[in-house]
């Protein structure tokens, strides 16, 4: 991860083999890891059956909290991508009927957001 994306909070894309090594376990049978991205303690994982949000808590990071979202429960999806003077862009999840989005993480422009909107489409449509 960049510096100037870690000072900001903004995620970048990981690594297959590093996505690979540190959450296959976590995987269910015949699922597949897609793609990961890590914020400063934070990831978000997108595979053949569902998006994995692990948020790490507490000081060292060791109790973590793994949240699934089904793609089915999306019920709808919003990328913006960055601008010439706005550096980062958002992802935004609703779930359900809710009104406000349930997930809204933000992407220093290195992360290619259409790809992203791609995942979401190709697995929650």
């Amino acid at each position: 991860m960049g510096l100037f994306s870690t000072l900001l909070g903004t995620a970048d894309e990981m690594d297959q083999d590093d996505l690979i090594e540190e959450y296959q376990e976590l995987m269910a049978y015949q699922e597949e890891l897609v793609a990961g991205y890590s914020f400063i303690r934070d990831t978000i994982i997108f595979t053949n059956k569902r998006l994995l949000i692990i948020d790490k808590q507490g000081l060292t990071g060791k109790k973590k909290e793994m949240m699934t979202v089904a793609y089915k429960a999306i019920s709808r999806f919003c990328i913006e991508t960055s601008g010439h003077l706005d550096f980062d862009g958002e992802l935004r999840i609703w779930i359900g009927s809710e009104k406000e989005p349930s997930i809204i993480e933000e992407f220093d422009s290195s992360v290619n957001l259409i790809d992203m909107q791609r995942i979401l489409a190709r697995y929650a449509l």
